[in-house]
């Protein structure tokens, strides 16, 4: 019988012979389970010290090594300094068209940016008013020169049924005028007419009051005397003149341009009721235009007059219209949190495709530097002792004075301490210090 914990194995030969049993010692399979397990943590536990030290290994070398730096070559080449800022364009020669009179807007013959002569009518006015008082100083024209030729002629029995008639007829009219002069005081308290609207209403009623004195001075008389005739062509003087007077204002209906041009900021449309001094239009020439340029003020000294200047407008992108400078400012003057100066630029626009009122970008060429040393602006370091750059030397950085020149928005010039192909060092995440050893790159 077998001895627990043993098992019996039985070899054979190569020539099949039995060989005598014996018995062999054999652990149970739980423990060998647990033997591996334990096995398998010791090898993970020293991986992870191997993992550790190399990591350790790698930290004390690389900290050991050399900053990897980047470097760009010092060159030559034109630098051309600009100043960029922004500024508003404004017509050179131009002219803002307003209503002499008040009244609703009949018509706009005229559209936004139309090419227009001296002369030309950009709006007609309607004023039935107008028209009425027209009327009215004809027929006071015509009554005035038959009774001037009744008189001349001598006087007749139907003189007088024509007075009377004439009376009743003034009369009446001052009835009303007298009204209407009250209406327009009131609505002038109102601000809803004009001073000249209630001048014009009482001139009427004082006209109609002469001409109804002067009928009644012909009633009272039977003949025709020297008086009454210079008295009827008085009247009739003042009835020529008050139908000058209608017609002047007929005109002044329509709304005319002073200068020739182009309309632009066209205030009105048809149907608008527009008082005496409101504005029509602005007509202006727009071949070429003054644009304010605002420049701050430190970097005034900069700007002198006849200096190229390049606009752009963000609404038309990748047009460009080139001048120059014209004008210094005179005053510094706030603009938001700026305190800058205006500069007058004057630009051609061909095509009169920049218009007035338009707010642009704006570059002022202020200096051209030939054959120039140049280096990027990120390159340049300052501090109280001035600029300085990191030059390398031997595979070391060394610090650099220098003293610059002209430059634009990404170069610099350097007129004093550095020679082309040099090579200074661009910034990056490790903070350089004057010897240190670098690896260029």
């Amino acid at each position: 019988m077998a001895t627990p914990g043993f098992r019996y194995q039985h070899y054979k030969t190569s020539s099949h012979d039995l060989l005598p049993p014996f018995y062999v010692r054999r652990p149970p399979a739980a423990k060998i389970r647990v033997e591996i397990q334990i096995l398998k943590k010791w090898w993970i536990l020293l991986l992870l010290v191997v993992a550790v030290a190399a990591v350790v290994g790698w930290g004390v070398v690389r900290k050991n090594a050399a900053p990897r730096v980047s470097f760009t070559v010092v060159k030559r080449q034109t630098l051309i300094s600009t100043l960029p800022t922004n500024g508003k364009v404004e017509p050179i020669e131009w002219q803002a068209v307003r209503s002499e009179a008040g009244g609703l807007v009949k018509s706009v013959p005229v559209q936004e940016g139309q090419t227009v002569a001296r002369g030309a009518v950009l709006a007609r006015l309607s004023d039935p008013s107008v028209q009425a008082d027209i009327e009215a100083a004809q027929a006071r024209v015509a009554e005035a020169r038959a009774n001037l030729a009744g008189l001349r002629q001598g006087a007749r029995p139907a003189d007088l049924t024509d007075i009377d008639n004439n009376l009743a007829r003034l009369r009446f009219d001052l009835q009303r005028e007298n009204k209407d002069a009250e209406t327009l005081k009131r609505l002038q308290a109102k601000q809803a007419a004009t001073a000249a609207d209630v001048q014009a209403a009482e001139d009427k009623v004082r006209q109609t009051q002469l001409e109804i004195s002067g009928f009644e001075k012909r009633r009272g008389s039977l003949g025709a005397t020297p008086p009454d005739v210079d008295a009827a062509r008085a009247r009739l003087e003042d009835a020529e003149a008050a139908l000058r007077l209608a017609q002047q204002h007929a005109a002044d209906s329509e709304v005319r341009t002073p200068i020739s041009g182009e309309v632009y900021g066209l205030a009105i449309r048809t149907g608008a009721y527009l008082q005496a001094g409101d504005l029509v239009a602005n007509v202006g020439r727009l071949d070429r235009l003054r644009v304010r340029v605002y420049v701050d003020e430190p970097l005034l000294g900069r700007v002198a007059p006849g200096q190229p200047v390049t606009i752009k407008w963000e609404a038309l992108a990748g047009k460009e219209w080139r001048g120059s400078v014209e004008r210094m400012p005179a005053a510094i003057q706030s603009l938001g949190n700026r305190q800058v100066g205006e500069v007058l630029c004057t630009i051609e626009n061909p095509g009169h495709d920049l218009i007035p009122g338009t707010n642009v970008d704006a570059e002022i060429r202020t200096a051209v530097a030939e054959n120039a040393l140049v280096i990027p602006k990120e390159t340049l370091h300052h501090d109280a002792s001035g600029d300085y750059v990191f030059l390398l030397k031997d595979g070391t950085v060394e610090r650099r004075p220098v003293k610059t020149g002209n430059s634009t928005v990404t170069l610099v010039q350097v007129t004093n301490g550095l020679q082309e192909g040099d090579r200074v060092a661009l910034p990056g995440d490790t903070p350089l210090q004057a010897g240190e050893k670098v690896e260029a790159q």
